[in-house]
């Protein structure tokens, strides 16, 4: 897959950046893409002593603008575009009943509308390249289930696994295979975030949370960002040709569909 280019967003930390990673390892120059001046600086600069082809783009996933303009600067920086991934997401814990507008136009923008705006940004330079490409999403096992005080989180990435489904009806014709991944219970700045308020609205203390969440998983332990990377990996690759308009569930034995 040498010379081939990822795209991958919310890309300075997190499974984001463990997917860039993985996917620079395999060959891929590398697009790093995230709101955060300080991590992705942070990143861009940790790939490039580790000797990756990698440039790095400042934006924010919720404008449409900006998702053009990622594209854009990965085609100037390295002439096409064969990955993208929307991986930027963010979470809401609030029960039903109390949240906001601003809550729920928050995580709507981020979780749907830039995946969205991805695609569309993504999928044009496909066409224009004519040589077919691959869409991957982040969902979650959230896309699945649903879960209380998640549910604002839980809606937007029901959304997600739907946009998947029909993108991925939409640009068969073009040779673009459009797949999601969907994590479990990692220990992560979201999670902590999740945790923080389950203590809040559940009066548990800090880290019962993920403790609760994570006690299920039959394999017995939380699932770590090498975990989701050799998932992308794999989609990103040859190998994943002939799949497309799926939602693959990588939690180490939470859900079942």
């Amino acid at each position: 897959m040498t010379k081939k280019v990822a795209v991958i967003t919310g890309s300075g930390d997190g499974l984001g950046k463990g997917i860039a990673k993985r996917l620079a390892e395999d060959g891929f120059r590398v697009v790093l893409s995230d709101i955060n001046v300080t991590t992705l600086q942070k990143t861009e600069q940790e790939f490039k002593q580790l000797g990756f082809d990698v440039t790095s783009f400042l934006g924010d996933v919720s404008k449409q603008i900006d998702q053009q303009n990622l594209v854009n600067h990965a085609v100037n920086a390295f002439g096409q575009v064969d990955v993208f991934i929307n991986n930027a997401g963010i979470e809401e814990v609030a029960p039903i009943l109390e949240l906001t507008p601003d809550d729920l136009e928050r995580i709507l923008n981020i979780n749907v509308k830039s995946v969205i705006y991805g695609t569309q940004a993504a999928a044009k330079q496909m066409i224009k390249q004519g040589s077919g490409g691959k869409i991957i999403n982040a969902c979650s096992i959230a896309g699945h289930e649903s879960y209380e005080l998640l549910g604002s989180y839980c809606a937007s990435k029901h959304a997600v696994r739907s946009i998947t489904h029909t993108s991925a009806k939409e640009l068969a014709q073009h040779k673009i295979t459009v797949n999601a991944y969907c994590p479990g219970v990692a220990p992560t700045k979201m999670w902590d975030r999740i945790d923080a308020g389950m203590v809040k609205y559940m009066g548990l203390k800090p880290g019962e949370a993920l403790k609760k969440f994570s006690s299920g998983i039959l394999l017995g332990r939380m699932q770590q960002p090498d975990d989701i990377a050799n998932l992308v990996s794999f989609l990103a690759s040859p190998n994943a040709d002939y799949i497309t308009g799926q939602a693959i569930i990588s939690d180490g034995g939470i859900v079942f569909r």
